[in-house]
């Protein structure tokens, strides 16, 4: 009996002993560990609230992950020159990819590049004036007049543009498009629009790319442009996701490099 009683408490003690490790893991496969550290990184990577799904999700791909890297070593794929060639590649694309999001980080784009992308920007606010329309939108030009017809007889063009037109985003809206600058609007648009006093509507259909319309201008303001100090954001995220703008950084990151390195 005291023999039995030993055993038992031996194993017992041995089990606790062991669970720490265990808890540092995520899973062991063909004993090699996967850390629950892992498992944790990953799953902050995704930017998602943590739950048993996402987990058990990030578990498997660790697994997964092991278990290919275990057969690329088995079958000896790892050690092939095409192969080492290929990861070393890898390698340096992703240490340059860094190196250079580091280089733009420190120095950025210059206050003039920034305003040259601001005047383009204020460019588009056209006439300095803002309009609030409404439209309506047929196939047909007999389509238009008969509706022009039916709103001068009296129906609301809210209404008309709900029933009538088939520009399904606005329609529900009984035609209305909001507030926007002259540039937003193929140049057909445009123009009519402009010409229009507040309250008035087109007298005549107006053919676009897109069909025939009939046009009501609600209101005009003045636009307000935001100052560059406002936007200036923006305009740093604008320019860094330009190829062009990115191209000309890297080509000078690689020229500061070389002019300050020593080559023989």
């Amino acid at each position: 009996m005291k023999t039995s009683v030993l055993s038992f408490s031996l194993a017992a003690v041995l089990a606790a002993g062991s669970l720490p490790a265990f808890a540092q893991n995520a899973a062991v496969v063909n004993g090699k560990p996967i850390p629950s550290a892992k498992v944790d990184k990953l799953i902050a990577g995704t930017g998602q609230p943590e739950t048993p799904e996402l987990r058990d999700r990030a578990r498997n791909m660790l697994i997964d992950r092991e278990l290919l890297l275990q057969e690329a070593n088995k079958r000896g794929i790892t050690q092939r020159d095409d192969v080492q060639e290929q990861l070393e590649q890898a390698r340096l694309n992703v240490l340059a990819g860094a190196v250079f999001e580091d280089y733009v980080r420190t120095h950025g784009a210059s206050d003039e590049e920034l305003r040259k992308q601001y005047d383009k920007i204020k460019s588009q606010f056209g006439t300095g004036k803002e309009y609030h329309v409404r439209h309506i939108l047929v196939e047909k030009e007999s389509d238009a007049k008969a509706l022009i017809a039916k709103i001068k007889a009296g129906a609301k063009f809210e209404d008309v543009a709900k029933a009538s037109s088939k520009d399904t985003g606005s329609a529900v809206n009984g035609g209305d498009l909001d507030w926007a600058n002259s540039n937003s609007y193929v140049p057909e648009f445009s123009a009519a629009m402009v010409n229009l006093k507040k309250g008035q509507m087109t007298d005549t259909p107006v053919k676009t790319q897109f069909g025939w319309h009939i046009i009501e201008l609600v209101d005009t303001r003045d636009a307000k442009i935001p100052t560059f100090e406002e936007v200036k954001p923006q305009l740093q995220q604008m320019l860094m996701g330009d190829q062009s703008w990115q191209r000309e950084q890297f080509q000078a990151m690689m020229k500061s490099l070389k002019d300050k390195a020593k080559i023989q």
